[in-house]
């Protein structure tokens, strides 16, 4: 409890998923990473604002990490939590929000089962993210203004990337008040 508890405050020494670096440009504000296909647990919730879906889904994953699975088993915290977005089909529409928790490398090959119905396991294929980094407290209007930064880099360079879905990801706990770390993902566009 203590570790997790610490881990939450100071958002020091956490697992991460392992991406390879892709080879950056001098003047390229963006990192290009491949994530390794790895196991995540995750919820899927519906609505108008990132960090309302944020703060619910991470409540899901807490308690999850607290012991409530199956097993009763204690998770480690790990970093990021991201929250996938799958933007409605209008502005005044609902969006899905799919906020996830990295499992961590001991319980990569056997995650202890959820026992909330909402709360399931996903596992996520190799990919390609886009990713530009930002301090301070993130909100709905800051991730906004970073996805539109992030675009208007790829666009000038010519990267070719996917419109949807999107992430933003944040490694510190609430209680984190200097040297805040938050990301925002565009997925590499496949090819057709």
């Amino acid at each position: 409890m203590m570790k997790t508890l610490g881990q939450a405050l100071f958002s020091s020494g956490r697992q991460n998923p392992k991406y390879t670096e892709g080879d950056k440009k001098q003047d390229q504000d963006y990192e290009i990473r491949t994530y390794h296909a790895t196991n995540w647990m995750s919820t899927t919730l519906s609505g108008m604002q990132w960090d309302a879906a944020m703060n619910t889904g991470f409540r899901k994953l807490f308690s999850y990490i607290q012991g409530n699975n199956r097993n009763k088993v204690k998770v480690e915290m790990t970093a990021p939590v991201t929250c996938r977005v799958d933007p409605g089909a209008g502005p005044a529409c609902e969006s899905q929000f799919t906020v996830s928790f990295y499992v961590p490398e001991e319980h990569q090959d056997n995650p202890p089962e959820p026992s909330d119905p909402e709360v399931f396991l996903e596992n996520r294929k190799e990919f390609t993210a886009y990713v530009r980094t930002f301090g301070g407290f993130s909100n709905d209007n800051l991730k906004r203004e970073e996805l539109l930064k992030l675009m208007e880099s790829l666009q000038r360079d010519g990267v070719q990337y996917a419109d949807k879905p999107f992430y933003a990801a944040g490694y510190d706990s609430p209680f984190k008040l200097m040297n805040r770390r938050n990301e925002v993902w565009v997925l590499k566009k496949e090819q057709e």
